[in-house]
C-alpha cells in the first residue's frame, strides 16, 4: 500500500481529499505546515508528497527542493492556486513530478496519483534491482581466504574509491573481470554503466566503431548513428579486457582519450567529451611487450597507475574448498540437483591438479561432475585428464640446462625474499608478470616466511 503525505494548512479541504485519497486504497497522512511535514518524512516511509505551495512557514516550491535532498526517492505532487502556474513549473524543476491547479484539477488528482503511484512502484523495483546487481558484483561476492587472495581484496578495495587506473595483470581465467566490477560497484560510479570490451575478440575496424561510435553515413552500413562505448561509460568505468591484443594506432587513439577525456566519432567533426574510469587487463608482461615495442611504452606508464596482479589458482590452493562449495551449489540449483557433496578423493584431486585455466578451468569441471553424477562426487566424475594429472606435467629438466640454472636461481632469490614476489621480481631486474611466469614454467615452491 502506497503512503501518500498531504500537506495543506487548509483543514477542511486536506481531511476531505485525505478522505477520498484513502478510499482509493491508499495509507494517507498529513500536515498543516512544513515543519511538520518534514517531520514526517523523517519518521515515515512516504512514497507520494502531495503539498500545497502557499504554508504558514514556507514555500512547498522550495519544499521539493528539502524533500528529494532527505528522501530521492520521494514523488512529489504541487497544488498551486490559480493563476500561479509558474508555481508549478518551478516545483518541477525542483524535482517534482507534476502540478495541479486547486479547483481546477480536483477531478485529475487521483488519476495523477495512480500514475505517480506506478512510477514510484517502478522507481522502487530499478533501485532493488541495481541493489542486487551491485551485490552479485560486490567485493563480498568474491570468494578466498587465503593470504594472497586477501591482499589483492585489500589493495582492490582501496584503489576502489579513486578514480585512478588500474591495470589488472594475471594468467588467464583468474577473475580479472570479476574484480573489475568490484571495483566498479565499490566506487562512487556504481549507480551509472560499467561497459566492457575484449580487446582479443575483434578486428581492429570493429574495436574502433564499437570504441568511438559512428555517425551517420560514416561508411556502408552506417544507417544511423551509434554510441560507442566510450560514450556509453560517460560518469562510469570501462573495462578493456586482453588490452594488451589491442592494435598500435589503436593504443595511440586510446592514449590521446586517456590524456584529454575527448574523442571524435567515425564520420564526426566535432569532439565529444566522456568522464569515465579505466580498468585494463592482460595475461601479457606489457613491460616486456612495450621494451619489444609491442605496445606502446607511454599507453603502459598511463595504465599502470594502480597494477593488481591476480595470482593463479595454484597459489591459492586454501581456496579451493570455498570454491569448489560455491561452484557445487550454483550448479546443483542451476540442474534441479540436491547439494551432492563430495567426497575426500574428489577433493584430493582438486587440490592436487594445476588448474592452470584457473577458476574458469575450476569451473568448467565442476559443472561436469554435477551433470554426470547422481550422488556424491568422486575422482572419477573429472575428466580423465584431471584425474591423472596429464595434462600439464612438465619434463624433467636436465641438472645441466640453462633453465635449470634459472630456476635454482630463482628460487634462491625467493627464499632470500622470503616468498616477497615483488622485492624478489626487483631483485632479479625482471617484471613481476615474468616472475610469476617463471614460477609457473618452472614448478617453483614458494615459502612465505
Amino acid at each position: 500500500m502506497k503512503k501518500i503525505l498531504l500537506i495543506d494548512d487548509e483543514d477542511k479541504l486536506r481531511l476531505l481529499l485525505a478522505r477520498v485519497i484513502s478510499a482509493e486504497g491508499y495509507e494517507v497522512y498529513q500536515a498543516g505546515d512544513v515543519k511538520s511535514g518534514v517531520q514526517m518524512i523523517q519518521n515515515q516511509e512516504i512514497d507520494i508528497v502531495l503539498s500545497d505551495v502557499r504554508l504558514p512557514d514556507g514555500n512547498g516550491v522550495e519544499l521539493v527542493k528539502t524533500i528529494k535532498t532527505l528522501r530521492p526517492a520521494i514523488e512529489v505532487i504541487i497544488m498551486t492556486a490559480f493563476g500561479k502556474i509558474a508555481d508549478g513549473i518551478q516545483a518541477m524543476k525542483n524535482g517534482a513530478v507534476d502540478y495541479i491547479v486547486k479547483g481546477d484539477d480536483n477531478d485529475k488528482i487521483l488519476p495523477l496519483l495512480a500514475k505517480t503511484a506506478e512510477r514510484s512502484q517502478l522507481s522502487h523495483k530499478v533501485k532493488r534491482l541495481e541493489s542486487l546487481v551491485g551485490n552479485k558484483f560486490s567485493f563480498d561476492s568474491i570468494i578466498g581466504i587465503s593470504r594472497p587472495f586477501r591482499e589483492i581484496l585489500a589493495l582492490a578495495k582501496r584503489v576502489a574509491a579513486t578514480d585512478a587506473a588500474v591495470l589488472l595483470t594475471g594468467e588467464t581465467g583468474t577473475g580479472k573481470e570479476v574484480f573489475a566490477q568490484a571495483i566498479h560497484y565499490g566506487s562512487g560510479r556504481a549507480d551509472r554503466h560499467f561497459v566492457s570490451l575484449n580487446c582479443s575478440a575483434l578486428g581492429r575496424d570493429i574495436i574502433e566503431s564499437e570504441l568511438f561510435g559512428y555517425k551517420q553515413g560514416a561508411f556502408t552500413g552506417a544507417m544511423r548513428d551509434k554510441k560507442g562505448l566510450l560514450e556509453e561509460a560517460n560518469g562510469g568505468t570501462l573495462f578493456l579486457d586482453e588490452i594488451g591484443e589491442l592494435p598500435l594506432d589503436m593504443q595511440a587513439k586510446l592514449l590521446r582519450v586517456l590524456e584529454t577525456h575527448e574523442f571524435i566519432k567515425l564520420g564526426d567533426t566535432k569532439p565529444t567529451k566522456s568522464d569515465f574510469r579505466l580498468i585494463a587487463a592482460t595475461n601479457r608482461d606489457l613491460k616486456l611487450e612495450s621494451a619489444n615495442e609491442r605496445f606502446r611504452n607511454d599507453l603502459y606508464f598511463r595504465l599502470n597507475v594502480f597494477e593488481i596482479h591476480l595470482p593463479a589458482i595454484r597459489e591459492r590452493r586454501e581456496d579451493l574448498p570455498l570454491l569448489v562449495d560455491h561452484f557445487l551449489g550454483h550448479f546443483c540449483a542451476q540442474t534441479n540437483k540436491k547439494n551432492l557433496g563430495y567426497t575426500p578423493g574428489f577433493l584430493k584431486t582438486v587440490q592436487t591438479y594445476e588448474w592452470l585455466g584457473n577458476i574458469r578451468e575450476l569451473k568448467n569441471a565442476i559443472e561436469r561432475a554435477v551433470i554426470i553424477s547422481d550422488g556424491k562426487l568422486t575422482s572419477e566424475c573429472l575428466s580423465p585428464d584431471i584425474q591423472n594429472h596429464r595434462s600439464y606435467r612438465n619434463p624433467q629438466l636436465s641438472a645441466f640446462s640453462m633453465a635449470s640454472v634459472e630456476k635454482l636461481h630463482i628460487q634462491k632469490v625467493l627464499n632470500y625474499c622470503k616468498g616477497n614476489k615483488s622485492e624478489t621480481a626487483r631483485l632479479l631486474e625482471i617484471g613481476i608478470a615474468t616472475l610469476y611466469r617463471k614460477i609457473q614454467e618452472y614448478r617453483i615452491t614458494v615459502e612465505t616466511g
